[in-house]
């Protein structure tokens, strides 16, 4: 590999890439932006085409030269991005410190519904936990841009339909729903995360007001409502809440 200096031009398809040097581009474009970037993003960083394999080769190289420091490289639902490690957030949080948010036991159980059950209604909720679902526990997940309706149920009255977001990943460091932990853990993953931008959803504590919620709105629904889908309108035999793992 060259050790001579490489121009900063954008890659030429005339010339063969400096590997060295497309991870140095990466890594000022990951350090440099506040939300993951997909290697399709990352892709338009250059004017050679490079293959996925390769970016995700370079990405992992990448990740290994940051072991150790202060910051790390990961990979989320939404893409890859540069955040500090969970033992520094403590040391950040002198920096900016923030009020921790609390949720109420209503709003726990219902996050953990939505994940675990997705998509479900408001019904369906409601016939898991045994209790009315009142409709700030929903918009406080809403706002939060931890879950979103996707649709409405093809029965009578038309039920949205909701399901958990790419944020919600995002914020669990999560690439898919495949990695989520065993419902008992949930609670301890939504904790803090060292993202790069002291993320609100860190040190959270549980209130039992079903109906107050203090949340720190830093992030909104990332997407709008989706066109209306139809689900099998048979109604699922519902478990109650502590049997949701099986």
């Amino acid at each position: 590999m060259s050790n001579q200096p490489v121009s900063l031009q954008p890659l030429s398809v005339s010339v063969s890439p400096d590997l060295c040097e497309i991870k140095r581009i990466l890594e000022a474009a990951l350090l440099t932006t506040q939300d993951p970037l997909t290697l399709q993003e990352l892709k338009r960083l250059f004017d050679e085409e490079l293959s996925q394999e390769i970016l995700r080769r370079l990405l992992e190289e990448l990740r290994e030269d940051w072991v150790g420091k202060g910051v790390e490289l990961v990979n989320v639902a939404s893409g890859w991005r540069f955040q500090s490690r969970p033992e520094m957030q403590q040391f950040l949080d002198r920096l900016n410190p923030q009020k921790p948010p609390r949720y109420s036991r209503a709003v726990l159980e219902t996050l953990a519904i939505v994940a675990y059950r997705q998509p479900v209604t408001r019904g369906d909720i409601e016939e898991i936990r045994g209790v009315a679902v009142s409709s700030p526990v929903l918009r406080t997940l809403e706002a939060r841009g931890w879950i979103e309706a996707i649709g409405r149920r093809d029965v009578p009255g038309r039920p949205a339909l909701y399901a958990t977001t790419k944020n919600f990943l995002n914020d669990l460091n999560l690439r898919s729903l495949e990695e989520l932990p065993p419902l008992a853990d949930l609670g301890a993953l939504v904790e803090p995360q060292g993202s790069m931008d002291l993320l609100a959803v860190s040190q959270l504590s549980v209130t039992e007001d079903d109906e107050t919620e203090s949340i720190a709105m830093q992030s909104s629904p990332e997407t709008a409502l989706t066109d209306t889908v139809t689900t099998d309108s048979t109604p699922q035999q519902r478990e109650p809440l502590s049997n949701l793992e099986g």
